[in-house]
């Protein structure tokens, strides 16, 4: 199942990694296996995950992940079923440093060789994801065409939240009803 969440714009006086680390505890239940966050406190932003491990029950596939080149940052929610068709059309083109055999980590590459929309065009699957460009400073959210999988999103003080479920949006503070 998994769940996602993250702080784009934070000027509150609570630590980013505070925050963000309260926002995904409330998506334990989404999944218990890992937990990670990424914290760029002079971009302000901050991308948290709680893991439910299905495809590769590895280490090497913990998020947040950053793609091979550094450029990008993702969390994920969901299943891209053609992963392994997308891999070996990557690795038709050039040779990757695979860390493991995730789902994640194709998709990433993928970002970093085509672009988000060209890239995210090609995946069949379900999923929520946020993507956050380093060099651009720019956040990707994504759903699957359908919407299957839950991404919620608004602000919070002036500060932009989004994450798989409300509760953990309730958790941002200043978030009011």
């Amino acid at each position: 199942m998994c769940g996602i969440a993250g702080v784009l714009g934070h000027s509150n006086n609570q630590s980013l990694s505070q925050v963000i680390g309260n926002m995904t505890t409330t998506l334990y239940h989404r999944g218990p296996d890992d937990e990670g966050m990424w914290v760029d406190s002079n971009s302000i932003i901050a991308l948290g995950h709680r893991r439910l491990s299905i495809l590769d029950l590895s280490q090497e596939g913990h998020q947040p992940m950053l793609s091979e080149d550094g450029r990008y940052v993702m969390v994920f929610n969901g299943e891209v079923y053609n992963h392994q068709a997308l891999r070996n059309e990557l690795e038709s083109t050039r040779t990757f440093n695979w860390r493991g055999h995730s789902d994640t980590e194709v998709m990433l590459a993928m970002i970093s060789s085509w672009g988000v929309e060209q890239a995210v065009s090609k995946f069949t699957g379900m999923f929520a994801i946020a993507v956050w460009d380093c060099s651009e400073k720019k956040l990707h959210l994504v759903r699957d065409r359908i919407g299957e999988k839950p991404l919620y999103y608004g602000w919070c003080d002036g500060t932009f939240v989004f994450g798989s479920e409300l509760k953990a949006l309730t958790k941002y503070p200043g978030f009011s009803n």
